[in-house]
């Protein structure tokens, strides 16, 4: 469908080394929005052995001297499984309460899984009108900034319990976007299940993986529609849309792999599959 796209950055790339575009090694300050799909299982449950491996890796990162922010998906998908319900419900109401019950039960594992490597979590949740108000606004930057100064893990989620207007936030990659502009970060990854972006849906056995993208065309977005799972809400799409929010603020982006966490040891050591995202502007 989009084979010209492959073409024209397998052009921009020809005769040039992959780790040569972008050093990830000196990355310090890193925002990684880990989605639905590598969180939970299909059922909405929480994927309990990855969540654990992806914690373990994120302590090692911090041990290693990065400070991390994780914008974590996943509420209201797990607080549906929780409640039984076999998929995430439609009505406003319904789906608050959900957000309620599975910040709950993230929060709970999160706080516990960290623990074990004596890293200590916050809870930070955001709506857009929090970050439209200026005054608001710099209270967010002053404490994740304190947070992050204090060596605790900030762990960002939108506040679906009280927000409306499809609550709120688009999906949470943009979410992640506007967190790593606020922190000022030097890197954003994106986890999700698909090893970056492709030219077609890459499940079509002949989709190849672009690595580096300088900008967001048109024709990707209009090729970018393909859903995750389904207790997932976001798809690509709204991943191009967060790297051109980083970009613009001088932010590259990352998405990549999210099954196996071990992938962020290559990510930081410039082996790692997935599509880096240049930034655009200056920081």
């Amino acid at each position: 469908m989009c084979d010209n796209i492959y073409k024209e950055y397998s052009a921009q790339r020809r005769g040039r080394k992959r780790d040569n575009t972008m050093d990830f090694s000196d990355k310090k300050r890193i925002v990684v929005k880990v989605g639905t799909s590598t969180l939970a299982h299909n059922t909405g449950s929480l994927n309990l052995r990855r969540v654990s491996k992806l914690i373990e890796v994120f302590s090692d990162l911090k041990n290693a001297g990065r400070e991390l922010v994780f914008v974590s998906s996943g509420a209201q998908g797990v607080g549906a499984a929780r409640a039984g319900l076999r998929h995430k419900p439609t009505a406003i109401p319904e789906k608050q309460a959900c957000a309620a019950i599975g910040q709950c039960e993230l929060m709970h594992i999160y706080d516990r899984e960290f623990q074990k490597y004596d890293h200590t979590v916050a809870q930070v949740l955001l709506t857009r009108d929090v970050i439209s108000n200026k005054l608001r606004k710099e209270n967010v930057i002053n404490t994740l900034e304190t947070l992050l100064d204090m060596n605790i893990v900030p762990i960002i989620n939108a506040n679906d319990t009280v927000s409306i207007e499809e609550l709120d936030f688009d999906e949470n990659d943009t979410l992640s976007a506007i967190v790593a502009t606020l922190c000022r970060a030097d890197l954003l990854v994106i986890l999700t299940d698909v090893d970056g972006l492709f030219d077609k849906n890459p499940r079509l056995p002949d989709a190849k993986l672009i690595p580096v993208v300088n900008k967001v065309t048109d024709e990707m977005i209009a090729s970018a529609k393909d859903k995750g799972s389904e207790f997932a809400s976001g798809g690509m799409l709204t991943k191009l849309e967060a790297s051109i929010i980083a970009g613009e603020n001088g932010i590259p982006t990352v998405i990549i792999k999210g099954s196996d966490p071990n992938i962020l040891y290559d990510l930081f050591e410039n082996k790692a599959t997935c599509t880096v995202f240049l930034p655009q502007g200056n920081k």
